[in-house]
């Protein structure tokens, strides 16, 4: 376990984040294993005790277009029987797609306590929904979220989701000091890197996962990009951790 970072942390590609803290918690956040750069499927998850998806795209339910009810997601957690706090339209779906979660419909600003860590719900810049093709219409699973997660030990750590800048990270940070940031870099449908150095800025925090690039062509922005505009902001102090998938931080 890093005494820096306080828990351990494998990156899945994506956005898709396995938390396990020194307590033994363990926090699986929009978990997709489907993707191109993906190196494990959903089995790899033995135990998810808080399940976490920051909004109804396929990619962060884990789920192929317009199959959003086979979603990884789901599928974990019928095996696992995680707490799933959730923006509230999209816990209606979940409660109706018989996952086994316990599901905690909440929205921006609320905080619940489950399985020993506290997840408060923050905004995000996004959009949400997915596909459905018996209704040949898109279904909405609500706003986009991020997370701050609040471990035993006191640590606290951001997810921003899939998001753009905005200015209100600065009170998120300092609201709620997040020490780790997992900030998607990848551009075109979020932040880029010279906009995720200006959120690291913001926010304060003293280390950075940069996540939700590289997986497609579309999503050109890098770690190294990123430690280049971190440094020409004059954050060089600031740890950018950038593991291969499936590797685990410790």
């Amino acid at each position: 376990m890093s005494d820096e970072l306080g828990f351990r942390f494998t990156w899945f590609g994506h956005s898709t984040v396995y938390i396990e803290s020194d307590a033994g918690t363990t926090i699986l956040i929009d978990p997709w294993f489907g993707h191109p750069l993906a190196t494990s499927g959903p089995e790899v998850i033995e135990r998810c005790d808080v399940m976490l998806v920051t909004h109804g795209h396929f990619d962060h339910l884990g789920a192929a277009i317009g199959d959003i009810a086979s979603a990884d997601s789901v599928t974990i957690a019928r095996r696992t029987s995680p707490a799933w706090p959730a923006v509230h339209e999209l816990s209606l779906w979940l409660e109706a797609q018989d996952t086994g979660a316990e599901v905690i419909g909440m929205n921006k600003g609320g905080t619940v306590e489950v399985r020993g860590v506290r997840v408060t719900m923050v905004p995000a810049h996004h959009s949400a929904g997915d596909w459905l093709p018996e209704a040949g219409a898109p279904a909405y699973l609500g706003e986009p979220v991020g997370f701050v997660i609040e471990l035993e030990s006191g640590r606290r750590l951001y997810h921003a989701g899939d998001t753009a800048l905005f200015g209100d990270m600065r009170l998120i940070g300092e609201l709620y000091r997040p020490e780790t940031a997992f900030l998607p870099i990848g551009g075109h449908f979020t932040m880029d890197p010279a906009a995720a150095a200006r959120a690291v800025e913001l926010l304060g925090c003293a280390t950075v996962v940069p996540i939700h690039y590289g997986t497609f062509p579309l999503l050109t922005g890098t770690p190294a990009a990123l430690r280049d505009e971190l440094a020409g902001l004059g954050l060089d102090d600031v740890v950018v951790l950038s593991p291969e998938p499936g590797a685990a931080v410790d």
